[in-house]
């Protein structure tokens, strides 16, 4: 299960599941983009390997519901990658309080909803591994940054916490922390002069990297940075 997987991280870590011969169900908040999606997931893949639902994480009974399609499509659900997030980046005088709940909801009560939902479901299987898409941001504060810095540095403590509580349940717990990303997250546009960037391949990579490593042994936590980001001239 892939949340936000209709583009960019999400989409790559679709993709590199897939390849990895496992059976995907990606969220979207709209039908078009999880239905663009599909096609694109499907070129090549047999259509009962990849399925797409609708489905706002923020909301308790479409997080129910998106589990339990996933159940249904395939049995049970082994790996959640809690990726869905959103981004408005303004000083705190100009963020607005609908920007700021709704960072909230989507980044961090979203990710605790898909969270708590799925650990029965794992428990039912033997285990399973959660993988939360968080970001430098959780770690690395900045102006313009407030709402969103707070919301990815609770996913870091709220995963950490997780793994505690349920390592014992046969669940592990990571956490992705990207840099700049070649996306258009938060309404930037990918590819033009963004080529130091990383690539949203580079993170499904990571997350692999996470789900292959032998399950006596947990990757708490990753941090990607661009090689060679653009340097600050004096």
């Amino acid at each position: 299960m892939v949340t936000g997987g209709t583009r960019g991280i999400g989409l790559a870590i679709a993709k590199a599941l897939l390849q990895e011969g496992v059976r995907v169900l990606i969220s979207g908040t709209k039908q078009s983009t999880v239905d663009a999606a599909l096609k694109k997931l499907r070129e090549g893949k047999a259509e009962a390997t990849v399925a797409g639902i609708v489905a706002d994480v923020a909301d308790l009974g479409q997080v129910r519901s998106m589990l339990a399609a996933a159940k249904q499509q395939f049995g049970g659900i082994d790996i959640l990658v809690n990726n869905a997030g959103i981004g408005y980046f303004a000083s705190v005088e100009k963020l607005s309080p609908e920007q700021f709940q709704r960072m909230l909801a989507t980044n961090l009560t979203g990710l605790f909803y898909c969270s708590r939902e799925i650990v029965p479901l794992f428990r039912e299987r033997g285990g399973g591994d959660v993988v939360n898409i968080s970001s430098l941001a959780g770690i690395n504060p900045f102006a313009g940054g407030a709402g969103y810095n707070a919301t990815k540095f609770a996913v870091n403590g709220f995963s950490e916490a997780m793994m505690l509580d349920h390592r014992y349940d046969g669940v592990r717990v990571s956490y992705v922390m990207p840099g700049s990303v070649d996306t258009e997250f938060a309404g930037m546009a990918a590819g033009a002069g963004s080529d130091w960037k990383i690539w949203p391949e580079d993170v499904a990579a990571a997350t692999l990297l996470i789900l292959k490593t032998p399950r006596r042994t947990t990757i708490s936590r990753i941090e990607i940075r661009p090689s060679l980001p653009p340097q600050k001239r004096a």
